[in-house]
């Protein structure tokens, strides 16, 4: 879709596994590759050296400390000197400091998330890691990675607080099997996670796009995606914007709009899904995987299931009686 050369892509994703608080194990596998796991940094240089190209000076190591919007247009200090522009993008990830200086409001839910990639013997496939013990109000994962000769595998989890903990319960609990020298592991990356989008996502001579406008997938809370659909609307806006010399609210926010009629019923189908299993104990989870195993969950995955969006299979599943039912018993609480 957005025509990304292959150079950053490590390896394909055709099988995941989801094991349930007791252990109990079900298996998604398509025959096709689903997902590509991506070497981030990779991929980042390969933007910046196209970025470039078009003509972006970047300032490294040059850290945004305040952002500041006037009517002549935008200031941003940094510890080398202020910098005058007549538009801000906020690209900044999930850090939102600069997001109340400029008026902009936070994403109204969060989850926290401890990640790092470590050296394995083994070569699995993708883990999904669900229960209270390993990632309450979340879940935690493994997925393969292969560089070159070497295998490894990215570990993490996402859940309600306290993510190191539950990380390293994770680790112990899968490090054997992918031959992971448990002892050896250093703290991971931490960092906080938004679930849902920003009220609003643009101003006078600003917007804001991925992870900095909440734009990240409920349900796995991947962010890439969005923040590729998120760019290429804000790039079109603002390039018509800037040839018009007009930079106000008024005339970025169809950038909103855009963005929100491709992707908005997506985040409410990801979202109520996501408020549901805020609600679900162990209990609940061990009686969607024996739907899972018995009662024709599978084929529902199996026909509607795509890696980038959910909301069909959300929908296909609460169509299902037995998990209308499970999930209406946990609305009712």
């Amino acid at each position: 879709e957005f025509h990304l050369s292959r150079r950053s892509l490590l390896n394909g994703l055709t099988t995941a596994r989801f094991w349930s608080p007791a252990g109990h194990q079900v298996t998604y596998s398509s025959g096709r590759v689903e997902a590509v796991v991506v070497d981030r940094r990779a991929f980042d240089q390969e933007l910046l050296a196209h970025a470039n190209q078009a003509g972006l000076e970047v300032q490294h190591g040059a850290r945004v400390t305040a952002l500041r919007i006037d009517r002549g247009g935008v200031s941003i200090s940094t510890p080398a000197g202020d910098i005058r522009a007549r538009v801000a993008i906020l690209a900044c990830g999930a850090n939102y400091a600069l997001h109340r200086q400029v008026g902009l409001g936070m994403p109204r839910m969060f989850l926290h998330t401890a990640q790092v990639e470590l050296t394995a013997q083994c070569l699995g496939d993708v883990e999904l890691h669900f229960g209270s013990e390993i990632a309450p109000k979340g879940f935690g994962w493994i997925v393969p990675v292969v560089r070159g000769a070497q295998y490894c595998a990215r570990v993490g989890v996402m859940c309600e607080a306290d993510a190191p903990r539950h990380f390293e319960r994770l680790a112990a609990r899968i490090g054997r099997r992918w031959g992971i020298d448990v002892a050896a592991i250093g703290r991971p990356r931490q960092k906080i996670l938004p679930l849902a989008p920003l009220s609003r996502t643009y101003g006078d001579r600003l917007l804001a796009i991925g992870d900095a406008a909440g734009l990240v997938k409920p349900t796995t809370g991947g962010g890439i995606y969005y923040s590729l659909v998120s760019a290429a609307l804000a790039a079109g806006v603002l390039a018509d914007a800037l040839s018009e010399d007009d930079l106000s609210a008024e005339r970025l926010a169809p950038y909103e709009r855009q963005w929100r009629a491709r992707l908005s019923a997506e985040f409410q189908a990801q979202i109520q899904l996501r408020l549901v299993a805020h609600r679900m104990n162990d209990a609940d989870i061990e009686a969607l995987f024996e739907l899972a195993r018995t009662d024709g969950v599978m084929p529902i995955v199996r026909r509607t299931a795509t890696f980038n969006r959910h909301r069909q299979l959300i929908l296909e599943l609460l169509k299902h009686p037995p998990v209308r039912q499970l999930v209406l018993r946990r609305l009712a609480f």
